[in-house]
């Protein structure tokens, strides 16, 4: 099959590469997905050049990408949970970092794996599991929400837009942190949008009318504003600072859980959530992809189709 590999880590997309390499292995309890389309996050890139290397082993070639969207076309031993033909998406990633999912096929084991709703196209659907699945374990991080008040930094960004609208869904008011350009947007989720820079601590308890009750982090670096904002005995948790355990807060790391993307699947069905695509790739500009990522400006998901 062809694939998008690196032969060693780089911080040059350029060095990945289009080729033919051995189909996957169908090993006990996975099923072998055609891939109609794979979604692109930061980790892609920070990945290829070793960023995360004392966190997981690595067997070269590599061949990036965690999410994927596809048809189930082989089955592995002991798979009853699927059939040849389901439309299914998953987060993908495993213990060795080696045979992702910018490729024609890829094996994925059967507990990360979920069913497609109808009301997602194959590119929103592979936008969705790892961003979805981070903002979704980080708004249950925050308890109930209810009508409280969730301040959310990071806002319109891939992950903090999802979160926003799972949050909008309970029940919450979310207050998002945004550029400028980006604040239509938020409101357009339901958020109210507020600005960096100086003085963010008082326009956020300008607008929560006091301390809010709970706080999401999604770009890190915020931990002052966090506890300047937030309520005794609020919650909080991040994606992007370790630290935040420190001071009672949660720091979180997204699992592969087939149950967790058949949650978000059932938001998506209902209208409640919706995966913005910015652009689509071909196998052979996965490079151009990750120039893109690298930016950090892109709004919504970038998506590789085989």
């Amino acid at each position: 099959m062809r694939a998008a590999v690196y032969d060693q880590y780089s911080t040059d997309p350029g060095d990945i590469v289009v080729r033919d390499v051995p189909d996957p292995k169908l090993f006990p309890g996975s099923v072998l997905i055609e891939v109609r389309a794979a979604g692109v996050n930061p980790v892609d890139w920070k990945l290829m050049a070793g960023y995360l290397d004392r966190l997981m082993d690595v067997q070269f070639p590599v061949i990036p990408g965690w999410d994927v969207a596809g048809v189930v076309v082989g089955l592995g031993p002991d798979t009853p949970e699927f059939a040849i033909g389901d439309e299914v998406m998953a987060y993908a990633r495993k213990d060795v970092l080696g045979a992702g999912t910018f490729a024609e096929r890829v094996s994925v084991p059967v507990h990360a794996v979920a069913r497609r709703p109808a009301a997602l196209t194959w590119e929103e659907a592979a936008g969705l599991p790892l961003a979805g699945g981070t903002a979704l374990r980080t708004i249950d991080a925050l308890g109930e929400l209810g009508d409280r008040t969730v301040l959310v930094h990071g806002a319109a960004g891939g992950v903090g837009s999802l979160a926003v609208q799972i949050a909008v869904a309970r029940g919450a008011r979310v207050i998002g942190t945004a550029s400028e350009r980006n604040h239509a947007y938020l409101r357009d989720l339901g958020a109210v949008p507020v600005g960096y820079g100086d003085g963010l601590v008082d326009r956020v308890r300008a607008l929560a009318d006091g301390p809010v009750d709970a706080v999401a982090d999604f770009v890190g670096g915020q931990l002052d504003t966090t506890l300047a904002v937030l309520r005794d005995g609020g919650r909080h948790a991040s994606v992007a600072d370790a630290s935040v355990v420190e001071h009672g807060g949660r720091w979180i790391w997204v699992r592969p859980d087939g149950s967790e993307t058949a949650r978000l699947a059932e938001l998506a069905a209902g209208g409640q959530l919706r995966v913005e695509v910015a652009q689509t790739f071909p196998l052979d500009r996965v490079a151009d992809a990750f120039r893109a990522s690298m930016t950090g400006h892109t709004r919504g998901k970038l998506v590789i189709v085989p």
